[in-house]
C-alpha cells in the first residue's frame, strides 16, 4: 500500500477535468485493494470532523453518526457475503441511539467485525469500535471516551452539551432546592 504522500500525489495526478471524481475513483480503488488482501468485506465510514468547522460551511452535527447514517450502512451492506466485516472508522461518534441501529444491523450479518481506525474514533463511534470482535489501530491512532452529548438550542447557537454535566447540575440544583433559603436563587 502507498504511503500517505504518495496516494495525494496519485490524486493531484488524477485531477482534471476529465476525472472530476478522482478522490472517489482512489477511494475505491484502494478499498478493494485492501479487501482483495485480506480476503475481507471491507466499508468506511469517515467525517471530515478534523476540518476547521468554518471552512466546511456545515454545522457540526452534519459531521456525527446519525438516524440518516442507518440505511446508508444499510445500502452499503446490502449483497455483501456473510462472512467478515472490516470497518474503517474515523468519526467524533454522533447518536447513540444510531449507533446501536448499526451495530444491530452489522452484527445480523457479519460474526467477524474488525474495525481499523486510522486516526481516531470518539464517543458513539469509541462504542460501534468496542462492537467489534477486533479493533485495530495505528500508534498514532485514538480512540476516546464515551461521552453522550445533547444538542441544545443556546442563544448563542446550537451548541453539544455533556449529558454527564446535566445531570450534575440536575443533582446539584436538586440538593439546593433542599434549602428554602436557596429556592429564589
Amino acid at each position: 500500500m502507498p504511503t500517505w504522500g504518495e496516494m495525494l500525489q496519485e490524486l493531484k495526478d488524477l485531477e482534471s477535468p476529465k476525472q472530476p471524481a478522482a478522490f472517489d475513483y482512489l477511494r475505491r480503488k484502494y478499498l478493494a485493494a485492501l479487501s482483495q488482501r485480506t480476503g475481507r468485506n471491507t466499508i468506511l465510514y469517515a467525517s471530515r470532523w478534523t476540518q476547521p468547522i468554518q471552512a466546511l460551511q456545515i454545522p457540526p452535527e452534519a459531521l456525527a453518526l446519525s438516524e440518516e447514517d442507518v440505511p446508508g450502512f444499510m445500502e452499503v451492506i446490502h449483497g455483501l457475503s456473510p462472512t467478515s466485516l472490516d470497518l474503517i472508522l474515523h468519526s467524533p461518534g454522533g447518536s447513540s441511539e444510531a449507533t446501536e441501529a448499526v451495530v444491530s444491523y452489522i452484527r445480523s450479518k457479519f460474526d467477524d467485525v474488525r474495525v481499523i481506525i486510522p486516526h481516531a474514533a470518539m464517543s458513539a463511534a469509541t462504542m460501534l469500535a468496542c462492537s467489534a470482535n477486533r479493533i485495530v489501530m495505528g500508534k498514532h491512532s485514538f480512540i476516546g471516551p464515551i461521552d453522550p452529548q445533547l444538542i441544545l438550542s443556546t442563544p448563542v447557537g446550537r451548541q453539544a452539551v455533556p449529558a454527564q454535566a446535566i445531570l450534575e447540575q440536575f443533582e446539584r440544583a436538586k440538593a439546593e432546592c433542599q434549602d428554602p433559603k436557596l429556592l429564589a436563587a
